[in-house]
């Protein structure tokens, strides 16, 4: 499949990006729900924890800014998508790890 390596690359590189709100990545998160490869073009559907989200410009350039860093993309697309709705389900074993030192309850 192309760009198998490189959407697990990428989805590394999102781990870059923290949420605006608490220093968690947006991997951990559970805010990136796809990444789709085509050639140098990479396009990103995200989640966010709530409708009327204050961060969602700036997550939305955070991975757009990141992803550009990589060599091999020319373009970033984000696209926000309400399916499926977050939940803390989403949070990776990190994001709850990081979650709990924050003293929120997950």
């Amino acid at each position: 499949m192309i760009g198998t390596d490189r959407r697990a690359r990428y989805w590394d590189a999102l781990k870059d990006v923290e949420d605006p709100e608490i220093p968690i990545s947006v991997v951990d998160m559970g805010l990136i729900v796809d990444i789709r490869v085509d050639v140098r073009a990479v396009e990103v559907d995200v989640t966010l924890t709530a409708m009327g989200c204050p961060a969602v410009d700036m997550i939305v350039e955070g991975v757009e800014r990141r992803l550009l860093q990589e060599p091999d993309v020319d373009s970033v697309s984000v696209t926000v998508v309400w399916d499926p709705i977050w939940t803390k389900d989403r949070l990776t074993p990190e994001g709850v790890m990081a979650m709990r030192e924050w003293g929120i309850s997950v």
